[in-house]
Formats: structure tokens, C-alpha cells, sequence
């Protein structure tokens, strides 16, 4: 293989979904096609990919529509893996069908679940190529698995308990075999090195050109909630309103948006952040290294953060590190903060909040630091880059 050829690198994930079309993901393939990179993604045939990309995708159909479709081929990936073995196969005759694709460098697998590390295991194999994991988030950073399976109804709770047990054994025997694994935060870094000690962190991140800084005067003090709303974080919107509620201001709104209701499209993201006065995000002490993305994004808009409760962990500690606002589920201290910040709102018409090494978290610095662990994983005769 010639020296100076760029690197080659398919990345296969689970399906982008809107409203956010993992963010995380097509930042990084952004990045790594704009320094050289050649870049292509894998994944599942899901939904429209409405977002603008310069690299190829190749989508793999794997499901009708049909609800018994769906009904066996799960029952098939509970007994013998068929979504990772399936996929890979399809994706392999796709892939080494083509005599004119160059020959990949290295597979990068992005997940939130067992799927696709499976699939791209045996691609990564099947090419002699290095695997690099990167690991969005895991079953035993809330209890019960609530948060990847919340959308599950009561009838399934059985499966869910197989599937969620098939499914950890599965992952953990891809992650000890991987070349390397990059994940989202301390709590998860520490968990994953049992089984790869060459495991790293990569913290998601807010995009500079969408998530910045503007003081935008509004005519309501609105107090701006993003994302899905899980069952057991309705408690800590419960004391929000009950704060609200006990100030009697009444420019002082609740402004929810959920995939359900209102919904906020990924380009009016940046905008609705800017608009807003305090940006809610909601934990639990139950959770582990969860760093949601709207906390990125609204510290990349300067924007009060209201975390309720406090999860007494990563985020709390993060929150502090950047003086971002406050982590907490006491009343009087929820009173305060937005007492505090609805007087600046009186006095300007808008909200900034004084954040510290904002830069850090940028989309782009966390990008570089996973080119430097792509570096570390590639072979060392094809690392020179166009």
C-alpha cells in the first residue's frame, strides 16, 4: 500500500435519529474528512438523513416495518445475535463488491447498545484492520437500564431484562477485544478499563458555530427545558414549578420542548438556547457520568444551567468546574438561583452566566483529542494524512 495515501476509516454506527442525528458522530466525521481522513459511514436504514454531510453513507435495511418482523428477527438477535451477524454480512457483500472502494484502514464503531459493536467486529476482521469502540453511553449508568429502554411498554419488561443481560455480555466481549475504547465521561471511563485498559476520554461537546455566546433580549424570562422527558426525572420538573410557583413572577415561564411536544429542530437549537434565560437539565443521584448534550450546548451559549437534582457525581462536578450553575434538589437554592438570575434578566433583558474553560468542551478540541487516539490505533506505516 503506498505511504502516502490517506487514511481510510469506516465508521459504522446505529442509525442517526432526528431531531439530533447524533451529533457526536457527524461532528467527528466533519472533522476527521476536513483534515484528511477518508471517511465513510455505515449504519442502519432508519430514517431520512436530513443533515448535510461530504462523505459517503451507505444505509443497510434490516427490518419491513412490520410489528411480527420486528417481533421475530428480536427474537432472533436474543438467541443468536442476527442484528450484528446480519448486518455485518450485508454490509460485507455490499462493501467487498465494490473493486474500485480503496481498502479500509481501521473500523470505528460508535454505540449506545450492543449493536452495532457486534457487526463491526467481524468487519473489522474480515478486513485484518484495527477496531476503535467509542461508547455513547451504557446499561448500568442508571438503574434498571431506565434510560435506553424508557420507551418500552410494561409487557416487554421481561424480554428487556433478557435482552439487557444478553446484551451486557455481548458488549463486554467486544470492548476486551477492541484495539481501543474512547468514552463519554470519568465515571464511564473508569467502568469500561475492567474490561480494556486502553480506554480513553472524549467528552461530547457543543459546536462553536451553532452554540455561541449573544445577548439576545426577550420580553419573557423563560426557563428552557430540551430533550426527552423520562418518567423518573418528572420529580425534579415537579420542583421547578413549585419554585416558580413560590416566586410569583409571572414573566417567569416554563418553556418545555420533548421529541412529543414542541419540538425543537437541530438547526433552532442554538437559537432556542440563546432565547432562553436558565436551560433546565434533569438527573438523579442514580445515574452515573451522565453529561447530556444540552448541558454542552447551552455552556457553549453562556446560558445559567439549572440541573435538578444534583446527580452528586460527574455532572455536578462539571457544572462547578466550568461555573455553569448550579446542581442541586434543594427548593430555597433553586429559589435563589433563579431569583438571582431573573433580577439580572429585569435590569438588561437577558441572561449571561460567567462560565470558565468554556473552550475545553468545544466540539473541535474533543475531536482532536480522538484523532490523537485514532493516530495511536492505526497502523503505523498508513498514518501519513493528505
Amino acid at each position: 500500500m503506498a505511504s502516502d495515501r490517506k487514511p481510510n476509516i469506516l465508521v459504522v454506527s446505529d442509525p442517526p435519529a432526528a431531531p439530533g442525528y447524533l451529533p457526536r458522530l457527524r461532528y467527528l466525521c466533519d472533522y476527521l474528512t476536513r483534515e484528511g481522513y477518508a471517511v465513510t459511514l455505515l449504519t442502519e436504514e432508519y430514517q431520512p438523513l436530513a443533515f448535510e454531510h461530504h462523505y459517503p453513507i451507505e444505509t443497510i435495511r434490516m427490518y419491513s416495518g412490520g410489528t411480527l418482523d420486528w417481533l421475530w428477527k428480536t427474537v432472533r438477535t436474543i438467541v443468536s445475535d442476527w442484528h450484528n451477524r446480519a448486518f455485518a454480512e450485508k454490509a460485507l457483500r455490499r462493501l467487498l463488491s465494490d473493486a474500485g472502494r480503496q481498502p479500509f484502514d481501521m473500523v470505528l464503531c460508535t454505540a449506545f447498545s450492543d449493536f452495532p459493536l457486534g457487526a463491526a467486529k467481524r468487519i473489522a476482521e474480515a478486513y485484518h484492520v484495527p477496531l476503535l469502540c467509542d461508547i455513547r453511553d451504557l446499561d448500568e449508568q442508571v438503574k434498571d437500564s431506565r434510560y435506553q429502554y424508557n420507551h418500552q411498554t410494561w409487557w416487554t419488561m421481561p424480554f428487556r431484562r433478557l435482552y439487557r443481560a444478553v446484551h451486557i455480555r455481548r458488549r463486554n466481549r467486544v470492548l476486551r477485544q477492541a484495539d481501543a475504547v474512547t468514552t463519554i465521561s470519568p465515571w464511564h471511563v473508569d467502568f469500561i478499563r475492567q474490561f480494556n485498559p486502553k480506554t480513553y476520554l472524549v467528552y461530547n461537546g457543543f459546536d462553536e458555530k451553532q452554540f455561541y455566546p449573544e445577548d439576545v433580549r426577550t420580553d419573557r424570562f423563560n426557563i428552557t427545558y430540551i430533550g426527552s422527558l423520562f418518567e423518573w426525572q418528572k420529580a425534579a420538573l415537579e420542583q421547578v414549578r413549585e419554585a416558580i410557583a413560590e416566586l410569583a413572577q409571572p414573566e417567569i415561564q416554563l418553556d418545555i420542548h420533548t421529541p412529543q411536544h414542541q419540538c425543537v429542530s437541530h438547526e433552532a437549537l442554538g437559537d432556542t438556547i440563546r432565547h432562553s434565560s436558565i436551560m433546565m437539565v434533569f438527573t438523579s443521584p442514580q445515574t452515573h457520568g451522565m453529561l447530556t448534550t444540552k448541558f454542552y450546548e447551552a455552556l457553549g451559549c453562556d446560558k445559567p444551567i439549572l440541573c435538578v437534582p444534583s446527580d452528586q457525581g460527574t455532572l455536578a462536578k462539571m457544572i462547578a468546574y466550568t461555573n455553569s450553575g448550579i446542581a442541586t434538589d434543594d427548593i430555597a437554592q433553586i429559589k435563589a438561583f433563579i431569583a438571582m438570575h431573573y433580577a439580572a434578566w429585569k435590569q438588561q433583558g437577558f441572561t449571561r452566566q460567567a462560565t470558565q474553560h468554556r473552550e475545553e468542551f468545544s466540539r473541535a478540541c474533543q475531536c482532536r483529542k480522538m484523532e490523537q487516539i485514532i493516530q495511536t490505533v492505526l497502523p503505523k506505516k498508513r498514518l501519513k494524512k493528505g
